[in-house]
């Protein structure tokens, strides 16, 4: 991989917001930005990449290592550093013409909830049309809205509906991370149980099959502190509140989670529940995508508080 500069051959389109650029020897996408704007820092170059300031071929493209190949075009608007700035919500991970990986922060919901709600669809769809994208967010799964991470988003009906027809061949890996109420004494194990709405918009949990959603929660104890345990979940069913029920089962709710049990305060006043890898088969490259998100820090703040 080269990072000479006289790999890549400027086309006379150049303005002061944006740098076209046809790309002269194969090469990785951020690394073919920090070559081409020299001086750059890596973190400016990903945010530049993250807000859908890169087009390849006329197409948005936002993973680092997208494979670029010579005569390839590519235009760089700095001005999407700016729009990073102004976005507290989320960043895209990976963006290609069919979908979109982004990582959630808490309190942004997945879908809208009335209006002027603060949600990823309506967020994800104001991108796509400061991108100049002909397309909408189409949500593949959801995440609660006081969780964290990583969710993928289809940009039409026909790649939405080919992800969720056969979500369980699709879907690889979907893990997260919760800082959990006491000390879990085993390092892992399994829960089953069957789950069911209520009309308080709350699920229960019975051991047996009561007509309700069966749900299988692994779990793995990673870390303790003195009153709490760091735990990764790896999800076997994607049902409603499923890692939040099945915490509480246990007795060791999510920590922040007043819903369920875990009422006690958290940093920032928001329940330890994040998702942190998301890895499926592309829709219609069949490849097998991973990603994977940082534990937000306050996590281990609140495992090692003493009270």
């Amino acid at each position: 991989m080269g990072n000479n500069r006289q790999h890549n051959h400027r086309v006379p389109r150049n303005n002061d917001k944006s740098t076209v650029v046809q790309v002269k020897q194969d090469d990785k996408l951020l690394n073919f930005v920090m070559t081409t704007l020299s001086g750059i820092s890596r973190n400016k170059a990903k945010s530049i990449l993250s807000h859908g300031g890169i087009t390849v071929n006329g197409r948005v493209q936002s993973h680092v290592d997208y494979p670029l190949a010579q005569g390839d075009v590519v235009e760089i608007r700095r001005h999407a550093r700016l729009t990073a700035e102004r976005n507290p919500y989320y960043s895209i991970v990976y963006e290609d013409q069919w979908l979109v990986v982004v990582d959630k922060q808490q309190g942004v919901l997945s879908m809208p909830v009335g209006a002027g709600s603060l949600n990823m669809k309506s967020l994800l769809d104001k991108h796509f049309a400061e991108t100049r994208q002909r397309c909408t967010a189409h949500v593949v799964h959801r995440l609660d809205c006081r969780t964290s991470g990583l969710m993928v988003y289809a940009k039409s009906v026909d790649v939405q509906q080919q992800m969720t027809a056969d979500w369980h061949r699709t879907i690889i890996d979907r893990r997260y991370a919760a800082v959990a109420e006491g000390i879990v004494e085993s390092e892992q194990g399994t829960i089953k149980s069957w789950l069911t709405d209520t009309p308080s918009m709350k699920v229960v949990s019975s051991p047996v099959n009561n007509g309700g959603k069966l749900a299988i929660t692994e779990w793995q104890r990673i870390d303790t502190g003195p009153h709490r345990t760091l735990l990764h979940l790896h999800l076997l069913t994607g049902r409603k509140n499923q890692i939040r029920v099945h915490l509480a089962d246990m007795g060791h709710p999510v920590v922040g989670d007043g819903k369920y049990g875990g009422g006690q305060q958290t940093p920032g006043s928001r329940m330890c529940l994040h998702a942190f890898r998301l890895a499926f088969y592309h829709p219609i490259t069949g490849e097998p995508l991973t990603f994977e998100s940082p534990m937000p820090s306050f996590f281990n703040t609140a495992l090692k508080a003493e009270n």
